[in-house]
């Protein structure tokens, strides 16, 4: 297992040598990561000489087309998916409310969909809504203590008729991983397909859709130390039967018909950016393999190592203490879950914690995150929610132990 030079890692992102970010503790990346010089650099230098419209056979227009199709085609490649498959747009959310009403006319009325109790908004309203134009919406609950799924809970949910399950990979809340594989087995077994919402274990391991075998895959660029931009990868075989979204001269190219609005060329084209960190880091560590892919999997097994070390010291806390209630996975263990923990101490109100840590210079939130659905699940104040403190492989052990400080005080 390659051991992670985090002074080097550190020194890629400007904002750590910032006089006022490199004071925070920043432990609030599960809402938006920092971005590396290999990124902010390629956006700038977009920005400045080739911010215009692509596609044309003038000087900055083919570095603006060239930038952007160098994006696709290394993220298609990390994903271990083709070039066609991946489609770029606003955000996570603005693509799955673009992909439900492209994918509705491939079912009938009464046609079931299945939504979680566990995922954030993104991934459930967008598919709760067509319940309304004649489809059938069923919620895979969560466990009210603990906001965990049941995969065996499944199996009573799935029919016939089945036609969809969207489901996190990770919850931004509960943090614990699903089983994506296994359900994809199951769902694609009734003849459905499976909408997976990977923005908040992206961060934490590479996502192989080959693998997961799951016919949509969502990714926010900026959750992975890139620009505020949404990703998804979705199936060839699925996009050929969706209705087209954009212009209607598009109906002949499929890679046009879930991005109907027009994109913001220099910020896609500095998605390619976050490729060229992790080869620095692949680089730097010496780490071998035979694609790129490869070797960015072994560096991610090295962020994965590196944040489970880093955040025990709090998952303990947390689960030792008598009040404190940790929602997922009582463990740090990076095979069970994501580095991402949200508690609430009864009898205290989140904010009043969230004011201490920040006090102290610990960049973290609380609330529901967009996770309303879970939050109230969990029988807590929509609003006051939970206190989340989420790490990356760049946040060093003293990071943690700063908000560990100020929780056993609070404690």
């Amino acid at each position: 297992m390659t051991t992670l030079d985090l002074d080097f890692v550190r020194a890629q992102f400007p904002a750590f040598g910032h006089p006022e970010m490199g004071q925070w503790a920043h432990l609030e990346n599960a809402g938006g990561s920092y971005c590396p010089s290999q990124v902010v650099d390629l956006l700038a230098d977009l920005f400045a000489h080739a911010k215009c419209q692509p596609n044309w056979d003038f000087g900055p227009s083919v570095v603006a087309t060239e930038a952007m199709d160098r994006s696709r085609a290394v993220m298609a490649e990390l994903f271990a998916a083709d070039e066609g498959e991946i489609h770029f747009g606003p955000s996570t959310s603005q693509n799955t409310y673009v992909l439900a009403k492209a994918m509705r006319p491939m079912w009938d009325d009464g046609d079931e969909i299945i939504v979680t109790g566990q995922d954030h908004e993104a991934n459930q309203g967008a598919w709760r809504r067509l319940a309304d134009t004649g489809i059938v919406v069923k919620e895979w609950a969560v466990d009210p203590e603990t906001g965990l799924l049941d995969p065996a809970d499944l199996d009573e949910l799935i029919t016939s008729r089945t036609r969809l399950l969207a489901v996190t990979h990770a919850s931004n809340i509960a943090a614990t991983i699903n089983p994506i594989r296994t359900l994809a087995d199951r769902v694609h077994a009734a003849g459905g397909h499976i909408v997976v919402d990977g923005v908040s274990y992206a961060p934490h391991g590479l996502p192989d859709v080959a693998a997961l075998d799951c016919d949509v895959y969502l990714y926010s660029t900026y959750k992975t130390y890139g620009p505020h931009v949404g990703l998804m990868y979705t199936r060839r075989s699925l996009l050929e039967q969706m209705t087209n979204q954009g212009h209607y001269f598009k109906d002949t190219t499929p890679e046009g018909w879930l991005t109907p609005a027009g994109p913001d060329h220099a910020a896609i084209g500095s998605v390619a950016g976050i490729a060229d960190y992790y080869d620095t880091l692949v680089a730097h560590h010496g780490i071998e393999g035979t694609t790129r892919r490869d070797r960015v999997a072994s560096l991610f097994d090295a962020f994965a190592a590196h944040e489970a070390e880093i955040t025990a010291p709090l998952v303990e806390m947390l689960i030792a203490h008598d009040r404190a209630r940790l929602v997922g996975a009582p463990t740090a263990d990076h095979a069970v879950r994501a580095p991402t923990v949200a508690f609430h101490l009864p009898g205290t109100t989140s904010a009043s914690i969230y004011d201490a840590l920040i006090a102290a210079k610990v960049s973290c939130g609380h609330g529901n995150f967009y996770a309303h659905r879970l939050v109230g699940s969990l029988g807590l104040d929509i609003d006051d929610g939970v206190v989340r403190v989420s790490a990356v492989h760049y946040n060093a052990s003293d990071d943690i132990a700063r908000a560990c400080t100020v929780l056993d005080d609070v404690l």
